[in-house]
């Protein structure tokens, strides 16, 4: 017999030692969360978002004491009418007076009339960088509510750039506590369908909910290497869930296999042993190969990717840690207690039944009755196709995939913007309101140059100029007075604001940010010799943060081919799966990514979906999709793979083997699919749109690697590849035994006929509990193991 791997050994002491793993497992979750509450969220700042040529304007006007802050505007109004000119005038000045008091508050800007008299505006810029406003906007907005009482004649509101920050933050936590309110019960309906056993339902949940505890505390000890940026925990709630439940799923299916297989006759620790020896080994594969996966995030170079990839790597690696640990435990708690009620309707003669996952689970019969058994007449049904005409299924599932998947290749990724924020927070009603009345302030592009101080005045000379071109260019904003100017004490640095009036998402305001940059800059200010200059404002760093997305994007989906590869092949030792593997993962993210363009970069779903289409995609969207499914997809792959190699490994033919572990897997993979579709698809019901895309697309690819990846086309490639699936592995090798039709068993089956639902293991490498059990007792008692055999 070999030497039981680490995943046995642990499993063996948890299942022997329940107590001490249970509570040393509590203890694992209080420490990570004291820690963590102790050492606080490390939060990212401006500095850590700043990418490309807009990052480097931001870098050159902080460093030059111009820094870019956040503005509100006061808007002054009359309820009905003409404004009152006297009252607008007092209430000007009441908000002055209470907004200058506030130490947050920077700079309060004289009052703006609008073009037709009608609105009165106030600009207060803030003091501190955009991460701040969550805390310095609300004593703003006080004095905003004491101005409006105090002024009951006329309509004032507040708007602007801090606002609108955190009235998204808020609607977000909303819509997170709503979509948590769907998920748990459905997670709840889904595993008592499965395990018809409300204690059963209890474990998968129990430890998702402490795993992503746990995990919330190392994310905050994570974050003083790599800063926050208010994602994680939201990345943690969401795959924390949808893995936790997976892993579990997996486990207990093998574990009630194990107890059916061994009728009675091992001890609960030692069926959670034998578990661990298959469902253990596949639990840690597909962990770690979700974990590499999502490495891929940190060659973005991206915070925000960072954050969500530290998020992801913690919780699967903690729900993994967690399956092969304290989960034996838990499975021998409930074993026993089994054990003893049995032990009690055998004292009073009743007859007592070994269960399956919902239903009976014995052991008789060839592979195809247990795996029809196991996955009931509609999975039956489903792999049909495959199994009769594998190739008319392989091809038609195939282009009907690749048809999906056409849509994606006109894609327009764009970087949302305020205009795209839901006009259910009340800071964007306003928002729409100043636009309204100031449409010149949609869209700000700030121009910052650097230069010695001598040439100071050759700067402001060009910047003037460069203010007159765009005046008298269409894709600009017409203002009126001076230019809008700003110069730093030592006179090296110069900040020019020019505007447009095109929403922020639309290709007019990315045209007039490229004609200023290629255009209108080198025929004034690049005229200046040794300036430095470069364009910044939220058009510019959503143009900047797309092209720095789409260079990574080969680099990303690259290494995550390879990884993807590399893992399948170590896995299973198979060169054919690991490029099988591969390519479905391919297919399956375009095919996602079609529909997501589809629904989402059109708009005639608006209604449907309740959103305002960019006519785009989500720029952080795709090369999401890839890192994430990637990393579910081998999920998948891993326990349906893992079922299909042991049934060929005992010698079952290699169709009959794809039938059965497909099969016997069906309701795991398909209970899975059912809680990560459910949490991803609740997420198409918030009101941002990113999320929206996110949990669609997510959703969507969920689906579609389930039920069409996974029933028609993997069992389709299998049974056309046959013994080829396996090379170069020469496991798979070897006579063939008459009695099944395939390579020769090389094994003894421990209770059964070969080919049962037992799954007997080689003999001759693998480690059987009941054969060390019965050993045991043979030492001790020979007649009692002469019974058992």
């Amino acid at each position: 017999m070999r030497k039981r791997s680490v995943t046995v050994r642990v499993a063996r002491w948890s299942a022997l030692h329940p107590g001490l793993a249970i509570i040393g497992w509590l203890v694992f979750v209080v420490l990570c969360l004291g820690a963590g509450t102790a050492a606080g969220m490390n939060s990212a700042t401006s500095k850590d978002f700043r990418v490309g040529e807009a990052g480097r304007a931001e870098a050159l006007a902080t460093d030059g004491g111009l820094p870019l802050r956040s503005t509100e505007h006061v808007l002054i109004r009359a309820a009905k009418g003409p404004l009152d000119k006297t009252a607008a005038a007092a209430a000007v000045r009441d908000v002055t007076d209470r907004m200058e008091a506030l130490p947050e508050v920077a700079s309060v800007a004289p009052p703006a009339r609008s073009a037709d008299g009608r609105v009165l505006r106030v600009q207060v810029e803030l003091h501190g960088s955009e991460q701040d406003d969550q805390k310095n906007v609300p004593p703003l907005q006080a004095v905003t509510e004491k101005v409006k009482k105090a002024h009951p004649g006329l309509v004032i509101e507040e708007t602007g750039d801090a606002s609108v920050s955190k009235g998204v933050d808020d609607q977000r936590d909303k819509d997170l506590q709503f979509s948590e309110a769907i998920t748990l019960p459905v997670t709840l309906i889904t595993l008592a369908v499965v395990f018809g056993s409300v204690v059963m339902v209890g474990v998968p949940v129990l430890l998702a909910v402490t795993s992503i505890m746990a995990t919330m505390g190392l994310a905050m000890l994570a974050s003083h290497l790599l800063p926050d940026t208010g994602v994680g925990m939201s990345m943690i709630l969401l795959i924390g869930m949808a893995v936790g439940v997976d892993y579990t799923l997996f486990y207990l299916k093998r574990e009630r296999e194990e107890r059916a297989r061994a009728g009675g006759r091992l001890t609960s620790a030692a069926v959670v042993e034998a578990a661990a020896a298959t469902a253990g080994r596949a639990i840690v594969v597909s962990g770690l190969a979700v974990i590499v996966s999502t490495t891929a995030l940190f060659l973005a170079r991206d915070v925000i990717f960072d954050s969500l990839a530290t998020g992801t790597i913690l919780v699967v690696a903690v729900a993994m840690v967690s399956s092969v640990t304290v989960l034996p435990a838990l499975l021998v708690v409930l074993g026993r207690r089994a054990e003893r009620r049995a032990a009690k309707r055998l004292a009073q003669g009743k007859p007592v039944r070994t269960r399956g996952m919902r239903g009976r689970s014995g052991i008789r019969g060839r592979s195809e009755t247990h795996g029809e058994r196991e996955s009931g007449r509609v999975w039956s049904a489903l792999l049909a196709p495959a199994r009769k005409r594998p190739a008319l299924t392989l091809c038609i599932a195939v282009l009907a995939m690749l048809g999906l998947a056409v849509p994606a290749l006109d894609m327009h990724l764009k970087n949302p913007a305020r205009d795209s924020f839901s006009r259910d927070i009340d800071a964007m009603k306003g928002y729409d309101r100043l636009l309204d009345s100031f449409p010149e302030l949609r869209v700000r592009h700030f121009v910052v140059v650097r230069a010695d101080a001598a040439r100071a005045g050759d700067v402001r000379k060009a910047l003037t100029a460069l203010d007159r071109a765009a005046q008298d260019d269409p894709l600009f904003a017409r203002g009126s007075g001076a230019p809008l100017l700003r110069s730093a004490a030592d006179h090296r640095t110069t900040l020019l604001e020019l505007n447009a009036a095109d929403p922020t998402y639309s290709r007019n305001a990315e045209v007039s940010l490229e004609h200023l940059r290629k255009d209108l800059l080198p025929r004034t200010v690049g005229q200046v010799p040794g300036a430095e200059t470069a364009v910044t404002g939220e058009v510019a760093r959503g143009v900047d943060y797309v092209g720095h997305q789409n260079d990574k994007l080969p680099l990303v989906l690259g290494f995550l081919l390879l990884m993807t590869f590399a893992m399948t092949v170590l896995a299973f030792r198979s060169v054919v799966l690991g490029l099988l593997g591969a390519l479905l993962n391919l297919l399956s993210v375009g095919s996602a990514l079609g529909l997501l363009v589809l629904v989402f970069q059109g708009d005639w779903a608006e209604g449907l979906l309740a959103f305002d289409s960019l006519d785009g995609i989500s720029s952080r969207v795709p090369l999401f999709l890839f890192v994430i499914l990637f990393g579910l997809s081998m999920d998948y792959q891993v326990f349906v793979v893992s079922r299909i190699r042991e049934a060929a490994l005992n010698g079952v033919p290699t169709r009959q083997a794809v039938l059965d572990g497909i099969a016997s897997s069906a309701k795991v993979v398909t209970s899975a699919a059912i809680v990560m579709v459910t949490v991803f698809a609740s997420f198409v019901m918030l009101h941002i749109l990113e999320m929206k895309q996110m949990g669609f697309v997510l959703a969507a690819a969920v689906l579609l690697d389930a039920f069409v990846i996974r029933v028609m086309i993997l069992p389709a490639a299998l049974l056309l590849l046959g013994r080829a699936t396996w090379w170069p592995s020469r496991a798979f090798r070897g006579p063939v035994n008459p009695a099944i039709g395939g390579a020769q068993d090389r094994t003894g089956p421990i209770t059964g006929e070969v080919g049962g639902g037992g799954w007997a293991r080689p003999q001759s490498n693998a480690y059987d509990p009941l054969r060390v059990q019965t050993d045991r007792r043979a030492q001790t008692d020979p007649h009692r193991a002469r019974t058992a055999q």
